[in-house]
């Protein structure tokens, strides 16, 4: 099954509706807004592309599209809903095409309280993972919370908390590195 081509509009104000309707479905960032305004116009031209750019520039003057709230928002939501760590949520944000400034500083306003232990605790509890009873558990665990975005400081203080041998510990730091 395949999906119908965006219809292309020529119109600014067709085109502010559309951006007002994703914006209503979910907060998003300038460079993702782009993204889904570049189909609906002929952005291969300049007037298409100068289209794109006015509607940006309303919804920000009108206070509906900000990198930085945005940030700021998904950073909190992914720390308290999620129980991700500080790496996680910036590499997600650069993904979504927000500036690397604003991400310092939006993560950093939002993580500085955070004891990255205990975000990593919850984070484990949350996925109901278990103290592990031999190296392939231990890996197994080492990889969720590095793919969580936890330190690997963080991540052998808890695995020496529980009990996990010297040998595994060393084997999965020559394989971190």
């Amino acid at each position: 099954m395949s999906f119908p081509r965006p219809k292309k509009t020529g119109s600014e104000d067709e085109l502010y509706e559309y951006a007002i309707g994703a914006l209503a479905r979910r907060m998003r960032s300038i460079a993702e807004l782009k993204r889904l305004l570049r189909p609906r116009v002929e952005s291969e031209t300049e007037y298409g592309q100068t289209l794109v750019e006015l509607v940006i520039r309303r919804l920000k003057d009108q206070g509906y599209l900000s990198d930085a709230k945005f940030a700021a928002a998904y950073s909190s939501f992914r720390r308290d809903n999620e129980k991700f760590g500080r790496r996680r949520v910036v590499t997600d944000l650069k993904a979504k095409g927000v500036h690397g400034e604003v991400i310092d500083k939006a993560v950093a306003s939002v993580y500085d309280d955070v004891n990255e232990e205990k975000q990593a605790r919850e984070f484990l509890r949350r996925k109901r993972m278990q103290k592990p009873k031999d190296r392939k558990q231990a890996a197994r665990v080492f990889r969720q919370l590095v793919r969580a975005g936890f330190g690997s400081k963080t991540i052998f203080a808890i695995l020496k908390k529980w009990d996990v041998d010297d040998e595994t510990l060393s084997v999965l730091e020559a394989g971190f590195e």
